[in-house]
């Protein structure tokens, strides 16, 4: 089962099924029978879980998006959501299930990292010959893309954050003379340099939230605000399409029409939303927002489901953190840094992906929920090694996500309110 998850991850992330020749001269599908192969060691296992609320949310999130489309007058589009966000779930819970050790979890952050690394390389190749080993050139002439689900820069950029703090803590590790901690930081400095050529201002938004994130781990909140202020000010002046950036400008204030459109789309349908991939049929672009896109298209139902789904895969690497503990000896406290400083990379992976969504439309792509798989599993595996850690029960929570999904359409409508007054 694992082995089938890591090539399937290789797959999602490197892609060669998406390459021209290879599409071509492939028999099958690959990525869909490599997830059929792990779905059947799963079934053949024993080792199978559901205890984590987010197996729950995403199988009910999965019936939103088919009932969406229902309400919506079309009774077809929940077969097509099935079989679009199916995968996905399955994917999910295949994953969360295999990696509750750290030694596997470590596996599977060396492979994230090793691929985006090559993914990286394309983009290098891109910009020295401008058209990489692909066969995909230069977006816009300046900014690197790769194939398949990455063919966006900005979603190269959203991987490259995502998969930088796995990269600092695999250096972190050393051994072999200093090698393998050279080796990933040349890995993390590839991937910097990635997020830079991607030239995209929601990527280095997340980046800056992403190392404010740790200093707020570190040093507290006030110091995180400072280094958010004084870090933002510093990529301004870098040359690039962030320090372009002004509310008048023709990029952002789309951005932020596309938020306002969506808002009143739920508002047009509060309950189940537009239905599930119907935002670009009523606006000429895409919502570019992760959030308003689900609240959009699913309405308040799919948003709150969604929303605790993300916010539980938040509060799990927050618990250990959070968790005040008396070690033993000096064998249980270094264990217990060891625990600390897997879940600080898991949220500061987790800080760099939503950062970066926030200023995209990217509610349904497997990366979101293969990086969940990681986190739900890593709690798994902490509880049974810390059964002191908080168990997380959706039915005490049945308060708290209504409430917590009304406060942020709330914060979302004033913040376009805002934003639209001061374009």
């Amino acid at each position: 089962m694992f082995f089938f998850m890591l090539l399937y991850l290789v797959l999602v992330l490197i892609r060669p099924q998406d390459y021209p020749a290879m599409a071509e001269a492939l028999p099958v599908p690959v990525l869909q029978v490599t997830l059929g192969l792990a779905l059947v060691a799963w079934l053949a296992s024993r080792a199978k879980s559901f205890a984590a609320p987010q197996y729950l949310l995403i199988g009910l999130f999965l019936v939103v998006l088919m009932v969406s489309k229902v309400v919506n007058g079309w009774a077809g589009g929940a077969l097509v959501q099935l079989l679009k966000f199916g995968p996905i779930v399955a994917a999910f819970v295949i994953l969360a299930n295999a990696v509750t050790t750290p030694a596997r979890i470590r596996t599977v952050m060396v492979v994230f990292v090793l691929c985006s690394t090559v993914l990286a390389i394309h983009g290098i190749d891109q910009v020295q010959t401008g058209i990489g080993w692909t066969g995909e050139p230069l977006s816009q002439g300046t900014r690197i893309q790769y194939v398949g689900i990455f063919n966006d820069p900005n979603d190269l950029g959203l991987l490259f954050v995502m998969c930088l703090p796995m990269a600092l803590y695999l250096s972190s590790r050393g051994g072999l003379l200093g090698l393998r901690r050279l080796f990933w930081w040349a890995a993390g400095g590839t991937l910097l340099y990635g997020i830079y050529l991607t030239n995209s201002r929601g990527a280095l938004l997340a980046l800056v939230t992403l190392v404010g994130a740790y200093v707020w781990q570190r040093r507290g909140l006030v110091s995180a605000a400072v280094f958010g202020g004084v870090g933002l000010v510093g990529l301004m002046l870098i040359p690039s399409r962030l320090s372009e950036l002004d509310i008048d400008e023709s990029s952002a204030m789309g951005r932020v029409d596309s938020w306002y459109e969506g808002i009143q789309m739920f508002i047009a349908d509060p309950l189940f939303g537009i239905g599930a991939d119907g935002f670009s049929d009523l606006h000429y672009l895409t919502a570019h927002n992760s959030f308003v896109l689900v609240l959009a298209e699913t309405g308040i139902i799919g948003y709150t489901i969604w929303l605790a789904f993300v916010g539980y895969c938040f509060r799990m690497p927050l618990a250990v953190l959070r968790m005040q503990r008396q070690p033993a000896d000096a064998a249980a406290a270094s264990a217990w840094a060891a625990e600390r400083k897997l879940a600080l990379t898991l949220l500061l992976s987790l800080f760099g992906f939503f950062a970066a969504a926030f200023f995209l439309s990217r509610s349904y792509i497997i990366l979101l929920y293969l990086l969940a798989a990681v986190v739900v599993g890593y709690y798994a595996g902490a509880r049974q090694r810390y059964p002191d850690l908080p168990t997380f029960d959706l039915g005490k929570d049945l308060v708290l996500w209504p409430l917590v999904s009304v406060a942020s359409i709330v914060f979302l409508y004033v913040l376009v309110k805002v934003m639209l007054g001061l374009a």
